[in-house]
C-alpha cells in the first residue's frame, strides 16, 4: 500500500448527488472520491449505499488509489469510480 495514499473512515451520503463520498488524502491533501448509488447497485446489488459501500471498502479504495495514481480527478478534484 501507497503511504502517501490514506483512506480514513469517514464516509457519508450526499442526498443530492445519489453518491457516497470518502475523503483521501494524498501527500497531505485532501481529495474526494465519491460512487454513485447506481453504479453500486450495479456492481454489488441494491441495498443501503452506505453499508453497500462499507462491506466492499477494499475493492473500492483499490480503485480509487489507481485513479488517484493515474491521476484521474476532475476540474474540483473529485475521484468518480464506476
Amino acid at each position: 500500500m501507497n503511504q502517501a495514499i490514506q483512506f480514513p473512515d469517514r464516509e457519508n451520503w450526499d442526498e443530492i448527488r445519489q453518491t457516497v463520498c470518502f475523503p483521501v488524502m494524498v501527500n497531505g491533501f485532501q481529495l474526494t472520491c465519491a460512487i454513485t448509488r447506481n453504479v453500486l447497485y450495479q456492481r454489488f446489488g441494491e441495498g443501503e449505499p452506505l453499508d453497500i459501500f462499507r462491506a466492499n471498502r477494499w475493492d473500492l479504495e483499490d480503485q480509487a488509489q489507481e485513479l488517484i495514481e493515474a491521476h484521474k480527478e476532475d476540474d474540483q478534484g473529485w475521484v468518480w469510480l464506476s
